[in-house]
């Protein structure tokens, strides 16, 4: 497998960010819907990184950041076809690098709720994620968000 900064042009990135965005949007309402489209991955505080075999992509994610010791975990999506095959969890290894050479202190995410999200849940409380209040910019309260964080 190997991790590319960048691919957002790609057709077959393009297509998984689509197949992202919709997922969330058939469980969860708009309002609840944090997933961002291809222009909004393209903004300077967002790195994007794609994994891949070959030419088959198998999933994405990106990091933005918050403030210069706080990093946000964006777009993480594993291909459908690919699942189970340790995709999600190189990339986030690779996040969670990336975070800690830019000194970053800690780590968080805003993920969504109910059966559709419990294998995300799962991966993020492997790799020592732990809830935690709403991110700066979300709505307090949402019973569709799950938010988690990390000390580095």
């Amino acid at each position: 497998m190997e991790i590319r900064e960048g691919g957002l042009d790609d057709p077959q990135v393009v297509a998984l960010l689509r197949l992202h965005l919709s997922s969330m949007q058939e469980h969860s309402p708009p309002e609840s819907v944090h997933a961002l489209d291809v222009s909004h991955l393209k903004r300077p505080e967002i790195s994007f990184w794609t994994a891949w075999e070959e030419d088959r992509l198998l999933g994405c994610a990106a990091l933005r950041e918050i403030d210069s010791e706080h990093g946000e975990i964006k777009s993480m999506r594993t291909d459908p076809g690919q699942l189970r095959r340790g995709t999600g969890a190189a990339l986030l290894r690779h996040i969670l690098q990336v975070a800690r050479e830019r000194g970053y202190h800690r780590l968080s995410l805003e993920t969504g709720t109910g059966p559709a999200f419990e294998a995300a849940h799962g991966l993020y409380r492997q790799f020592g994620f732990t809830g935690c209040a709403p991110l700066a910019g979300y709505p307090a309260g949402d019973p569709f968000s799950h938010f988690l964080s990390r000390v580095l």
